[in-house]
């Protein structure tokens, strides 16, 4: 699931994913990807943190109040322009396991995904 607020990066990484097979669920909002986690649990969460409303410190939150067979232990990589070292502290305490900071090339993203998956 490929959760942000810009339609152009949302859109580019569903598509950089699905050219490798990938199935992608994408989600404009946190509000969206709370819907969309009710109907299909993903593989990984690639998730901004600077929406607007709920933002993904929050959604990341919510996933893991969630029990596991919910979406509690899913795996999540916050990908953001909030690069400082602060901003992938909260990161990682909000639940995400990974912090990359956009723009993000490709192969580092896969990489990341493969890894978390991997583990998981």
């Amino acid at each position: 699931m490929v959760v942000d607020d810009e339609a152009d990066i949302r859109e580019l990484i569903a598509t950089m994913l699905e050219s490798l097979g990938a199935i992608v669920v994408t989600a404009a909002s946190a509000t969206a990807a709370i819907a969309a986690l009710q109907e299909q649990l993903p593989d990984i969460v690639i998730a901004d943190i600077g929406m607007p409303n709920v933002d993904g410190y929050a959604l990341m939150r919510y996933y893991r109040a969630l029990p596991p067979e919910q979406g509690g232990k899913l795996p999540a990589i916050a990908l953001t322009a909030y690069a400082r070292e602060h901003d992938q502290q909260q990161a990682i305490a909000a639940g995400f396991e990974m912090h990359l900071s956009k723009p993000v090339e490709p192969e580092i993203l896969i990489k990341a995904i493969a890894s978390l998956v991997k583990q998981r």
